[in-house]
């Protein structure tokens, strides 16, 4: 239930901001460096690659835009894990999601300094790299501090300018270049990948696809959950898989032995347009990863915000600001620990520790929907043909993608764990607030 002395959000998120905030929470900076890899991986096979990973991506897709579809509050996957398990669970999966988003988004304040460096290699020094983390995580969050709606036309903004110059990189390499490169997808490559290469491929971009649930959690800002969420989910995809897979076929068109490249989009601009195109790659990178950024910071303090809102977290995280109608405690906490957590961690150590609680997360969103099915047989929403069964292949991928990562942060998994059980143990006896009006009982 909402705190009586703070006013309500304000719901001024449509359909296609949603798509937005999908693409945005997705296309961060990895598909900068992804084609090398994969043609590594798999070869000339590689933009199959993109279509089988997206497959996988949309069985876990499918199953948030049901869940989605029956919740119009802040919270997303904490919610679904709340109402489906009780409250243990749902605080488990909030601290979960928080550590997926702060890491994923740390990564990304990362790579804006690295892509800065390509015109000012002093930018990686520590102390201009710590001025430009401030100044870029602190701008974006003082532009969330003032509204939603301007911080959503900021993400609208952020998306048009990632997906425009790609689009004209596409249309150059595929449409308007002789083919350069005939052979650059198996040169240095296997021509015949084996399993082992099509496990690790499907492994590496099942994460590129992933982020997209970030866009659920502000559902309380949402118009429209039952039918603008799963809209903007499957519609996402669509736009996301497209750009991946012409990204991809571009590169191998363009860029000779790229197998060996360590900066694909570059390389392919450099060869269709000489030196310059490297750079405006650069600049690319750069908008992509404030955009990602943008659009984390309209999600996910709405995930701390709903913890408070429910009396599962400190009640001022809940607070709404009386001038600018958002959760402003919040946000403000979302960028500070953005910008340590980005300050004192490397890239490969918040990637790694991301893709790890990330399977956490999907796997218990999709026992959740088995759960939610048997509980709310009749909840209005959208429903998934064959959802259990969706579900439970779901579950199957996570189990068997378990084995394929990388642990050594296994601690700091424990540790967020053990916070969060400790988190429970300190609300558990305190009466567990309403639903939001959604006609739910809460859980304990």
């Amino acid at each position: 239930m909402t705190n009586p002395a703070s006013p309500p959000l304000v719901r001024a998120l449509g359909r296609w901001t949603m798509v937005a905030l999908v693409v945005n929470g997705v296309i961060g900076s990895a598909i900068f460096g992804l084609p090398d890899d994969v043609v590594r991986l798999v070869g000339d096979a590689a933009p199959f690659a993109y279509l089988i990973a997206a497959a996988g991506m949309l069985i876990f897709m499918a199953v948030f835009a049901e869940l989605s579809s029956q919740f119009n509050e802040a919270g997303g996957p904490y919610l679904y894990a709340r109402e489906a398990f009780g409250r243990f669970w749902g605080i488990e999966m909030g601290w979960f999601t928080w550590l997926v988003r702060l890491t994923a988004a740390a990564a990304n304040a990362n790579l804006f300094v690295i892509y800065l460096g390509e015109f000012w290699p002093g930018a990686t020094a520590p102390v201009p790299r710590a001025l430009l983390l401030a100044a870029l995580l602190g701008t974006l969050t003082l532009i969330n501090l003032r509204g939603v709606s301007g911080a959503a036309k900021l993400s609208n903004l952020f998306t048009a300018a990632k997906l425009l110059p790609l689009a004209l990189l596409i249309a150059l390499g595929l449409f308007l270049a002789p083919e350069i490169a005939p052979d650059a997808a198996t040169s240095a490559a296997v021509t015949a990948p084996g399993v082992a290469g099509w496990t690790s491929a499907f492994i590496v971009l099942l994460f590129t696809f992933g982020g997209f649930d970030m866009a659920l959690i502000p559902a309380g800002e949402c118009k429209d959950t039952r039918r603008d969420l799963p809209f903007a989910l499957f519609t996402g995809l669509v736009v996301i898989t497209t750009v991946y897979v012409l990204l991809q076929v571009m590169a191998m068109r363009t860029v000779p032995d790229l197998a060996n490249s360590q900066r694909p989009l570059a390389d392919a601009a450099r060869s269709l347009v000489g030196p310059i195109g490297a750079g405006l790659i650069a600049i690319g990178a750069m908008v992509s990863t404030s955009g990602y950024l943008s659009a984390q910071l309209i999600g996910v303090p709405r995930l701390t915000f709903a913890l408070a809102q429910r009396g599962d977290f400190p009640a001022a995280f809940g607070a709404v600001h009386e001038r600018f109608r958002t959760p402003h405690v919040s946000i403000l906490v979302w960028g500070v620990l953005t910008f340590l957590l980005a300050l004192l961690g490397n890239f490969i150590w918040n990637v790694s520790l991301s893709g790890a609680a990330r399977l956490l997360t999907y796997g218990l969103a999709c026992a959740a929907l088995i759960r939610l099915r048997r509980l709310r047989p009749d909840a209005p929403a959208f429903r998934l043909p064959a959802g259990v069964l969706v579900a439970a292949a779901g579950l199957a991928i996570c189990l068997v993608m378990v084995r394929f990562i990388d642990f050594s942060y296994a601690w700091v998994i424990a540790l967020v764990a053990f916070v969060a059980a400790a988190n429970w143990w300190t609300v558990r006896a305190r009466p567990p607030r309403d639903d939001g009006g959604r006609g739910f009982p809460p859980r304990h």
